[in-house]
């Protein structure tokens, strides 16, 4: 076990150095606690009940800012309210389902709370979609409306004739301050922003009918089928959520967090929004996270905490110092993917004292949260789980000689996988197949299950871990998750490509995994200057930003099993180091607008660090 690692097990005596400063947050905390265990499947819960409860409790305080506006609980609560009266006029239902691609902006937020005080499932759909995939993440839920913020709106224009929708279910909010100037909405939209103004302020009477089970979200995922998969994020699982993470973080009515992470993905809807709602405290988002204006906004909105990822945080560091990044309020951080060797110099260079890493996944029935303020962890848990021993050549959990999983020991690292009960629920996908794929039976006894969260972790002591590896078809890249099947059948499209697999590589000081894509070229064919270009516009123009793979390996032959499953484990070791192969690697490098041949000379630079990724 090598220095690093023994350096960050903990054990009890790691622990009781850590509790003096624990003991303020604990009041906080069991209150949490409380509210996010005391729950059935069939009682009152969810972001309705929680927002109107902050909303009593701070008034006049500020709910939201962004840019130069700011609403205060009272206001922003009133425009959800004229939101969801306007649907339940239209006779939205508990267990509809609405699909909304706003970007981050107050419309959103306000358009989030109305829809879940009516009980209605908010589809997030990632604005960055476009095309079939756009159509399939629409479509997969069977939305009654959808809602555009004409931002988004050329991408769903492009698809309209494949969505399952009428005709006057399309609603538009002007990209604009709506609550100031409603706009002038395109033929075909209905302007939402107008049509909800003669509608009444005053709370839903549906707020305390939604329960536990009912859907508050679907948040999409990348799917092995190529496809994004639509997760079900329940109400119950929301107020799990807003009772642990939401009263670790400790917030009050004097505190403001930052968030530059898309709303579409939970760790900036729920995780650092459940903080805001059970401190009553504000929120301040931006559309998009910009290095160059992060402190600047910190400034301006007063910020005292900050939701992240683990990308924020290298762009962050890499950036020059400047003033603006002393002297500000924030001590506090929550997110995940922070890197063990940035954790320490992040905190002693911005002056955070606390980061509440964490671990969840959008569909998983497992939580990790950096409760004790630890560095190097995504904390402690205390839903039931096990990491046991993983055979990544058979792609299988190990098995003893009577069948049974067997746990790693203290150090060592291992899958992750959660146990499935009453109190942690598999709420599952839209997809009863997937669902059955990711169920492991049987494990330590007849008739158990556990969830299969297709990662591996360490396991450092105490019931705490560290993040390690993620498993399978996906891996992630700036701070997303990108399915390879999806990425493989888009670039397969390209005329002299027949056949591509693909894989994450690592970059040496970049989180994450990058694209690489090892393409076989259909008969005779040869990659030309113009195709090295023609490429690379042709995957930014049918893949998100962060799914483009950076790295071309030109192969004569696809090396598969005897399944034909892709044999991924080679290409991932061999990477990109033009030494490791006789194959032509080809390299799409930063604000490059074609792939150029990849020389030692390139690799060595990237290897420095010379180009920011």
């Amino acid at each position: 076990m090598n220095q690093t690692i023994q350096h960050d097990l903990i054990g009890m005596t790691e622990v009781v150095a850590k509790i003096p400063s624990f003991i303020s947050k604990v009041p906080n905390l069991l209150s949490g606690l409380k509210q996010a265990y005391l729950r059935t499947p069939n009682s009152p819960a969810g972001l309705g009940i929680a927002f109107e409860k902050a909303v009593k409790r701070n008034p006049t305080g500020y709910a939201l800012l962004f840019e130069d506006q700011k609403y205060t609980y009272t206001e922003l609560n009133q425009w959800a309210n004229q939101i969801a009266h306007y649907y339940l006029a239209l006779g939205a239902k508990k267990g509809d389902v609405i699909a909304v691609m706003v970007e981050n902006r107050s419309e959103l937020v306000a358009t989030i709370v109305a829809l879940a005080k009516v009980g209605v499932t908010t589809a997030l759909v990632n604005t960055a979609q476009i095309g079939k995939v756009l159509a399939h993440s629409v479509n997969l839920v069977n939305p009654i409306a959808l809602i555009v913020g004409d931002e988004c709106r050329q991408a769903v224009d492009d698809i309209r004739q494949d969505l399952n929708l009428p005709k006057d279910r399309f609603y538009w909010f002007a990209d604009q301050a709506t609550r100031q100037n409603v706009g002038r909405a395109p033929q075909g939209y209905i302007n939402l922003a107008e049509a909800i103004q003669s509608f009444p302020t005053f709370n839903t009477p549906t707020t305390h009918s939604v329960k536990g089970k009912d859907g508050l979200f679907y948040i999409y995922t990348s799917g092995t089928t190529g496809l994004p998969k639509a997760v079900i994020f329940t109400n119950s699982r929301w107020t799990l959520a807003y009772g642990t993470y939401g009263h670790v973080l400790n917030l009050n009515t004097d505190d403001v967090m930052y968030v530059t992470l898309p709303l579409y993905h939970a760790t900036g809807t729920v995780v650092c929004w459940c903080g805001v709602i059970a401190g009553a405290s504000a929120l301040a988002i931006r559309r998009k996270f910009s290095t160059s204006s992060f402190w600047k906004d910190v400034q301006k909105f007063d910020a005292s905490a900050i939701g992240y990822v683990g990308e924020l945080c290298r762009y962050l560091m890499d950036a020059p110092p400047c003033p603006l990044e002393k002297g500000h309020r924030v001590k506090k951080m929550i997110g995940n993917g922070m890197r063990p060797n940035i954790w320490d110099k992040f905190k002693q260079r911005f002056g955070i004292e606390e980061v509440l890493e964490l671990y969840a996944s959008s569909e998983g029935n497992v939580g990790f949260s950096n409760v004790f303020n630890f560095d190097n962890t995504v904390g402690f848990s205390p839903t039931p789980y096990a990491i046991i021993q993983f055979d990544k050549e058979k792609n299988e959990p190990v098995r003893n000689a009577k069948g049974w999983c067997l746990k790693v020991k203290k150090g060592e690292v291992g899958l992750l996988v959660g146990k499935i009960t009453r109190r942690s629920p598999f709420d599952g996908y839209t997809d009863a197949e997937k669902n059955k794929s990711v169920i492991l039976k049987d494990v330590f006894k007849q008739g158990d299950a556990y969830f299969n969260t297709g990662d591996l972790v360490r396991d450092i002591g105490f019931r705490h871990a560290q993040f390690v590896d993620r498993l399978g078809d996906t891996f992630r890249w700036k701070g997303e998750n990108v399915s390879t099947t999806e990425v493989e059948n888009m670039v397969s499209e390209y005329e002299k490509i027949a056949e591509a697999v693909v894989y994450g590589v690592e970059i040496p000081n970049t989180n994450g995994r990058a694209g690489m894509a090892a393409i076989t070229l259909a008969d005779h064919a040869e990659l030309t200057a113009e195709d090295c270009q023609k490429m690379a516009t042709t995957f930014k123009k049918c893949l998100p930003a962060y799914a483009v793979p950076l790295f071309l390996r030109v192969q004569t032959q696809v090396e598969t099993t005897g399944t034909f499953k892709y044999q991924k484990n080679n290409l991932k070791e061999q990477s990109f180091n033009p030494e490791n192969t006789d194959e032509r690697i080809l390299v799409l490098l930063p604000n490059s607008d074609a792939y150029c041949d990849l020389s030692a000379e390139i690799f060595d630079n990237i290897q420095a660090y010379q180009y920011r990724f």
